[in-house]
């Protein structure tokens, strides 16, 4: 399917002409795009809670996983430029059972992603008043609260139009830049005033393999992913071949290099056992800023990580429901999700189940445990089934190297063979970090029980996709009879 810019009708049930999908993404949209989506804060505090070491840790995730991932989304995208993008590639690759699976795992895993960044938005932001709403870091009800509303105007926003969609992921990408920005120049000043809080010798920079530091690797390779989300809305991209790429160069390098500066930045504010994952991050801005006597900026930081949550979960939920809009059109769902709104020029219906279910996820996520006992679930939730389709995009990359390729498709420099190893490369890399991610903690108590229930939990998600799939194939073969 090459193009998809409204619901594609069957030859023996014909639909009715749709409106089609708004081209209003440009270069510097996408290119925000992947900052707010690729650039999550919450992901240098994860790194920092692990020492000095996760800086050479980054590196290694930086070229085995997201310089692959990179050069195969900047390829695959230019081949398939259609709306769906990792669901186009691997079903031109490997057919309609896998596309409808890589696609199926990566909006499930998704959504638990949603409450998750969002509770540590909602961390963050407590931060900027004080003492008084330091009494709310306990309370889940706030946590919840913060993740339904904002989750509920993402969606309204991204439903209404993709320019206003656009808009809210480029404003939300400050959050991303500017605490950063900060963190690193306050970090250096009190570094040359006063030193830093973390050794940074050699020997300190040496990875150490333990299972606590394997799953920290783990998380800290899923930070990379994302790269390929912006490909999803294809055809809402104005010349998505020659944006796409540019804008993933752009995007792709101002985080990568934000992720290990940030982390450098905050071990010199705090040493590594005093990171935490919800507000380890302002925690270290508050020591550096009252250690440099400008206490004040703590406030609008606070509120700056706030709004890079609502980014983030902005920027995928916005992204991933075209996964479910072109499996509508497929007819692997139902076919309301294939529908455009006829004012908006959204696939709202898609857009509107996402949200709502990425909701559902934060109301029982919340139940029956603690704020930080709810975060660190969702996260560990995330990871696994979150790679599975990546193993599906670097297997496609390296199967489509036998098709010829048009004139206008931007190939990976150096050809098929580059092309093969930077895929073999990114294949492995995944492969490794999801047997990392199943190893259980150090002071997990029954690491054989823990170790089934994600493997069970993550069979049931593909289970349930393989049936949903087998429905839908059944329903369509009994339509064409």
């Amino acid at each position: 399917m090459p193009s998809v810019p409204q619901e594609a009708p069957s030859p023996t049930h014909p639909t009715p002409a749709q409106p089609t999908l708004k081209r209003a993404l440009r270069f510097r949209d996408l290119t925000l795009f992947y900052i707010v989506s690729g650039l999550s804060v919450r992901w240098v505090a994860t790194a920092a809670a692990a020492g000095a070491s996760t800086l050479v840790v980054w590196i290694f995730a930086l070229c085995g996983f997201f310089i692959p991932l990179a050069a195969c989304v900047l390829e695959l995208s230019s081949r398939y430029p259609a709306e769906g993008g990792l669901y186009v590639w691997t079903r031109e690759a490997y057919g309609d059972f896998s596309g409808f699976i890589a696609a199926w795992t990566y909006w499930m895993s998704n959504l638990p992603y949603f409450p998750a960044v969002l509770y540590f938005g909602a961390g963050s932001v407590l931060f900027a008043f004080g003492a008084r709403g330091q009494h709310l870091a306990g309370d889940s009800r706030f946590f919840l609260t913060f993740a339904l509303v904002w989750l509920a105007f993402i969606t309204v926003m991204n439903i209404i139009g993709v320019n206003e969609g656009k808009w809210l992921n480029n404003v939300s990408s400050l959050g991303s830049i500017l605490p950063i920005s900060l963190l690193i120049v306050l970090a250096a000043v009190s570094a040359v005033r006063y030193g830093s809080a973390t050794s940074f010798a050699w020997h300190e920079l040496i990875p150490r393999p333990s299972l606590k530091n394997a799953i920290f690797w783990s998380t800290i390779f899923f930070a990379f992913g994302g790269c390929e989300a912006g490909s999803f809305m294809g055809e809402e991209i104005e010349n998505p071949r020659r944006v796409i790429p540019r804008a993933l160069l752009a995007g792709g390098t101002i985080f990568a290099g934000a992720y290990i500066a940030g982390t450098a930045a905050l071990l010199v504010a705090l040493p590594s056992d005093a990171v935490h994952g919800v507000d380890g991050f302002m925690r270290g801005m508050m020591t550096l800023c009252t250690r440099l006597n400008v206490a004040w900026l703590a406030v609008p930081v606070a509120l700056l990580l706030g709004l890079n949550a609502v980014g983030g979960a902005a920027a995928f939920l916005s992204s991933t429901s075209r996964l479910p809009f072109v499996a509508g059109i497929d007819r692997y769902l139902p076919r309301v999700f294939g529908h455009v709104h006829p004012r908006f020029k959204t696939p709202w219906v898609a857009i509107g189940c996402y949200g709502l279910a990425g909701m559902i996820v934060a109301l029982l996520s919340q139940a029956g445990t603690t704020v930080r006992g709810a975060y660190d679930v969702l996260v560990s939730m995330s990871i696994i089934a979150y790679f599975i389709p990546y193993l599906f995009l670097f297997a496609s990359m390296i199967r489509l190297q036998d098709r010829p390729a048009g004139e206008d498709v931007i190939r990976v420099w150096g050809g098929r063979r580059v092309a093969v190893v930077l895929a073999a490369i990114g294949f492995m890399s995944t492969l490794l970090t999801i047997v990392l991610s199943v190893i259980p903690g150090e002071d997990e108590p029954h690491k054989a029980l823990a170790v089934a229930k994600v493997l069970v939990s993550t069979a049931v998600l593909i289970g349930a996709g393989v049936v949903v799939f087998l429905v839908a194939e059944r329903r369509k073969k009994i339509v064409t009879v």
